[in-house]
């Protein structure tokens, strides 16, 4: 298998970008990717996108082909393919170039991730997440997606007495992240106790639990590493990729308060590459609700199960503590649209490790992580990033 790096980043920002179609934002961070890659159409051997929801909220199928169409890649014939697994569509399609590049099959690769989420109403887009639950066992019997995590964090803290002030140091932080990140949908601050009276979604989470459900756009550019000097100078290496899947609904799982395809994942990952936790600066995990952070964190291995949730409340997954996690804002803060989330995690890992994330940015960081799962869990991948040492940045905050 050949090496895989990333040579080139592009990201919206998230929010209710009602001035802007899917076809805008795609091609306005597929543009951007591309530029500063420093490639041309020329060079771009497949098209891969994630996106969830276009079918539902834009009765729009045939994505890959409006993308490719849009971006004037048509004329050179390149291939673009659709990837979809609920809100894991852009991890999963990142790993779907990073698979056909280092299976020797093409060179270059352009992944984006676009979604539109705002434009039908608030019961519409949360209807359309919760396709990503199972429909007869699940939604079909009144479980909505907020529901199924709030079962999920309820057992968690019968099991290990994690509290609402634990949950609620999730949001805090992640809004604290995202109040340095410029391109985030809530670049503002909130108090542990502002989150804790937050309006009741499903007991226990609180409206300022959940992630909302966000328009935006991200985009990468992947390249066999042997060839990416010819493009660019500094490039990110994609060193470990898993990927794991789970049963689709919960009832059909042994423990309520696991998502055991994240750990699994995250061994693939790990084994593929030789590194351990240990070797971690910085981790991007998927936090649709903040009892999903707490218990990727202990999937992965961070802290022993159970533990996460006194270890964030404490601080140690802020910026400045143990090892920080969603340095971006997470989907809490950042934003969540479906198909782009999991390559806006990797676009911030790169942005780390090449020291260019301003304010938020952590010294010294060589190596990130960046987990995306779909559903509660029932699609999980992870991709572990390494900068090379001549490379890095030595500037900001641990």
């Amino acid at each position: 298998m050949r090496d895989v790096s990333v040579i080139g980043i592009g990201i919206t920002k998230f929010g209710e970008l009602w001035e802007k179609s899917l076809r805008e934002l795609g091609l306005e961070t597929g543009l951007a990717a591309i530029s500063d890659a420093g490639i041309t159409s020329k060079d771009i051997d497949a098209l891969y996108i994630g996106n969830m929801a276009a079918g539902s909220t834009l009765q729009q199928e045939h994505v890959s082909a409006l993308i490719a169409d849009y971006c004037g890649l048509t004329h050179l014939n390149v291939p673009a393919t659709r990837v979809e697994a609920a809100s894991a569509s852009g991890g999963l399609a990142i790993r779907q170039g990073y698979m056909a590049i280092a299976g020797g099959f093409i060179d270059v690769a352009v992944v984006g991730g676009a979604e539109k989420m705002t434009d039908v109403s608030d019961s519409e887009s949360s209807y359309t997440v919760s396709m990503g639950s199972d429909e007869q066992w699940e939604s079909q019997a009144g479980a909505t997606f907020a529901s199924l995590h709030a079962m999920i964090a309820q057992s968690h803290m019968d099991e290990y007495g994690t509290s609402r002030e634990e949950l609620s140091a999730v949001s805090e932080k992640n809004h604290y992240h995202a109040s340095l990140n410029p391109m985030a949908q809530f670049p503002f601050q909130v108090s542990g106790e502002a989150v804790s009276n937050s309006g009741m979604v499903s007991s226990p989470l609180r409206m300022l639990d959940c992630a909302p459900n966000s328009d935006g756009a991200a985009a990468v550019v992947l390249c066999a590493t042997d060839k990416a000097k010819k493009f660019k100078k500094e490039s990110i290496r994609i060193i470990g990729s898993g990927q794991a899947s789970d049963t689709l609904s919960l009832h059909h799982r042994k423990y309520l308060n696991r998502l055991p395809a994240i750990g699994i994942a995250a061994k693939r990952a790990f084994k593929s590459c030789g590194k351990k936790t240990k070797d971690l600066d910085l981790i991007e995990v998927h936090d649709n609700f903040t009892i999903t952070e707490i218990i990727a964190l202990e999937e992965i291995g961070i802290f022993k199960r159970g533990k996460a949730a006194s270890m964030g409340f404490k601080g140690e997954t802020r910026l400045g503590g143990k090892i920080a996690v969603n340095t971006s804002g997470g989907l809490k803060a950042r934003g969540h649209a479906p198909g782009a989330t999991g390559i806006a995690q990797v676009v911030e890992i790169v942005q780390q490790l090449r020291g260019e994330a301003g304010k938020r940015q952590i010294k010294g960081a060589k190596i990130g992580l960046a987990e995306n799962h779909g559903g509660t869990a029932a699609t999980a991948v992870v991709h572990i990033l390494e900068a090379d040492t001549c490379q890095y940045q030595d500037s900001g905050e641990r």
